[in-house]
């Protein structure tokens, strides 16, 4: 939802040519930047920014597609903690700061885990891709996950 309204108001107020190369980064998508401005990974992406989705996630899921995640999004910066209950796939968890700035990867996070993983610093979202995602990518802290969701918007990328 929140996605939608932020596209509609792009495309009413962006200058004349730009609409569509910002529309193309308010597509459900996080692109993994790394420093040097290189992309290092793009992820299709659910949003969860609802009590219910957030609670829900990725459980029960039996096969989540290459190159898709789910990204939970929180009102406000927190440290916050995700458990594997229910959680049928192992995924990696990618924890985004206010800024888009990734400050902490957990790879390999076990189903039916219980132990919870914290974040180590207040977020405002988690990025879960399946598991190995970050180690095959590259994926460190330090790198940028551009989004609308995000204070760097769409990243250091071009469209």
């Amino acid at each position: 939802m929140r996605d939608r309204f932020l596209s509609l108001l792009i495309l009413l107020f962006a200058p004349q040519g730009a609409a569509a190369e910002f529309y193309d980064c308010l597509s459900d998508e996080v692109r993994i930047i790394a420093p040097d401005g290189t992309e290092r990974a793009r992820y299709g992406v659910s949003v969860a920014d609802e009590p219910t989705e957030r609670e829900r996630g990725l459980m029960f899921v039996e096969h989540l597609p290459k190159d898709q995640g789910m990204l939970f999004l929180f009102d406000q910066p927190a440290e916050v903690g995700f458990w594997m209950r229910n959680t049928l796939i192992p995924l990696d968890l990618l924890f985004i700061d206010q800024a888009g700035l990734i400050v902490r990867v957990h790879p390999d996070a076990i189903p039916h885990d219980e132990t919870p993983i914290w974040s180590g610093s207040a977020v405002t979202g988690v990025l879960e891709v399946n598991a190995g995602e970050a180690v095959r990518n590259g994926i460190v802290p330090g790198d940028l996950a551009g989004s609308p969701f995000f204070l760097n918007g769409c990243g250091a990328l071009d469209p």
